[in-house]
Order: structure tokens, then sequence, then C-alpha cells
């Protein structure tokens, strides 16, 4: 699918500006004026549309997908060429998306295989008064803050969420004892967080580095100085972000290791009962032992009292380790 999105006719001044959508169609032509084409699946012939009308090369989803830094960012008959990899259908499988991003003239095309969330959100967004700029390169800043702003609402569910599990870790009532599936359920959904921080991250990563090629780009052309502003601003804030990730990641780590020490500490309670009970239980069976020998003389088997004390001697013989390991606080 194709959409073009350009200023209304009656655009006055750049407080008013918004963006006006509409479907090209596949035999049809890009309306004049149009500042975003936005490729979605494009068939070959929407492909052709939109090379014939600016003079460019699409990228096929193949070449999206090549990880070479060379073939990611790069300049050709006048147009960048920019793509960076975004985090998309976050809610159920988390996956990773290659989105190009190219800018000619005064025309931004983006081209998409999938539906990151950012792109709605700024599509609403830019079809308000003011939401966007007057220029392709104010719209191409303007769609990586939407990206931005979504990964920031992306991290901020997943430490609250990081936050929850590290309370039923750390919090739970004295006594309680966990059952062997709570703490699978922890390490699984510990494992799932690291993997969708570590997604984010890594998009983040991807969308910098087009932010310093655009800013590098800016340094030659005649951009405003408020465009520039925006981009370092922006640059900014995708490296807090990324510091924010990293201790999340970190924070991740440790609750993996905290759980899996608390895994260890029960397996050694459990452990401990029974060198425990094999203790206590040792003298009596010692007791039982020498008296179930057959030997002839044995002056106790015709005491009268005989089996009674031998009885209460095996008992004594448990209680004694039983109130020693008590009174040193071992049970």
């Amino acid at each position: 699918m194709l959409i073009a999105y350009r200023a209304p006719q009656d655009f006055t001044r750049d407080a008013e500006m918004r963006l006006e959508r509409s479907v090209v169609p596949v035999d049809g032509i890009v309306p004049e004026g149009t500042l975003w084409l936005d490729l979605v699946v494009p068939t070959p012939g929407e492909d052709k549309l939109v090379e014939k009308h600016l003079g460019i090369q699409i990228p096929t989803r193949e070449d999206m997908e090549d990880i070479e830094p060379s073939e990611l960012l790069y300049l050709e008959h006048g147009a960048r060429y920019m793509t960076a990899r975004l985090l998309f259908n976050v809610a159920n499988e988390p996956e990773m998306a290659g989105v190009t991003f190219i800018v000619k003239d005064n025309a931004l095309v983006t081209v998409r295989y999938d539906e990151p969330k950012a792109f709605a959100m700024f599509a609403n967004r830019a079809s308000r008064p003011g939401g966007c700029g007057p220029t392709a390169d104010a719209i191409v800043v303007g769609l990586l803050e939407t990206v931005i702003d979504r990964a920031a609402e992306v991290l901020q569910a997943t430490a609250d969420r990081i936050d929850r599990v590290s309370q039923d870790i750390f919090e739970n009532a004295p006594g309680t004892v966990r059952k062997r599936g709570d703490y699978y359920d922890t390490l699984q959904a510990l494992g799932r967080y690291g993997t969708l921080i570590s997604m984010s991250r890594e998009s983040l990563v991807s969308i910098e580095r087009v932010l310093l090629f655009l800013s590098a780009s800016y340094r030659t052309a005649k951009v405003p100085k408020e465009l520039r502003e925006q981009v370092r601003t922006t640059l900014r804030d995708l490296q807090s972000l990324e510091e924010h990730a990293t201790f999340q990641s970190n924070k991740i780590q440790f609750l993996l290791d905290a759980s899996l020490g608390l895994v260890n500490l029960e397996q050694n309670n459990i452990i401990k009962l029974f060198s425990v009970v094999a203790v206590i239980f040792m003298p009596p069976t010692l007791v039982a032992s020498i008296y179930g020998m057959n030997f002839q003389i044995m002056p106790e088997l015709h005491w009268e009292y005989g089996y009674p004390l031998a009885v209460g001697l095996m008992i004594a013989a448990a209680v004694a380790p039983y109130l020693f390991f008590r009174w040193k606080r071992w049970l």
C-alpha cells in the first residue's frame, strides 16, 4: 500500500502545519506537494511509481535486512538512505522490523514491511495542526522522535513489571514457602523481559546511527538551526534511554542471580533437614543394633526392665540431638 501525506491547500503558517492522508493506487499518480510517501508492504508496481516520481531506487526487503553499515546509511543520486531496526508487536511476541527512510529534495519515503506502532502514533499526531514540521527533514526527525517516545513507553512499562517481579522475590511474608512453579514463572518472566530490553536497546542503537548520520549531513546542508538543535536534543534523549536500558538489563541479571540463589537456599534447607533427621535417628539405630545382636551372654536381655530401658535409651538418644540443634538454632 502506498500512502501519501501532504500539506493542506489552505496551509499558511508553520504553526498550522498538518498532513492530509490519501492512498495512491498503483495506476495513479503521486499528488503534487506530497511531503511523505509511506510504502507499507509495497508491490513492485508501487515501488516503480515512487521511483519514477522521485528518481530514486527503492531498496528490497533483503537489502533492508543487511547488517553492513555501508548498506544501511548512504548517499545515492542526491538522496539519503537510512535504515533502522524498530521494535513492534510488543504486546505478544516482540519482533524487529527493518524500516528504510529516504530523503530526496523535499520528500520523505519510508519503506516498511511491518507495523511499528510509532508510525500510527506519528500519523495521528501529524494530522492535527502543528503536529509536524513543514519539510521532509522535519518530518523524518519528528517521526524518529515518535519512535524514541514509543521505545521510552516500552522501557517504562517493562521497568514497572520488573519492579513487581523484584517485590515478589524479596518481599514475601516471613515463613512463606514458595512452590517450585513460582520460581519457574519468575525465571520465565525475567527471561522474557530481558529479551525485550535487549531488543529495545538494539533498536535504539540503530536509531542513534541514523541520527548521527543525519547530524553529519546537516552540517553541510542548508538546514535551519532549529532543526539541527532538535536532532541534537533527540540524540541526547536517545542516549539517556540507552543508559536506562542498560540499567534495566543489569537489574534483570541481578534478579536472575537472586532467584537462582533462593532456589539454592531452598535446596540447601531440604538437604539440611534430611541431614538432621539422619543424625537424630543414628543414636537410636545404634542402640537397637546393639540389642539386636545374637550373642548368648547379654545380661540386659534377662533384666526385668531391660526392654523399657532400651526403648527409653533410644528415645533419649533421639531427643538429645534434636534439643541440641534447636539450641544452636540449626532448625
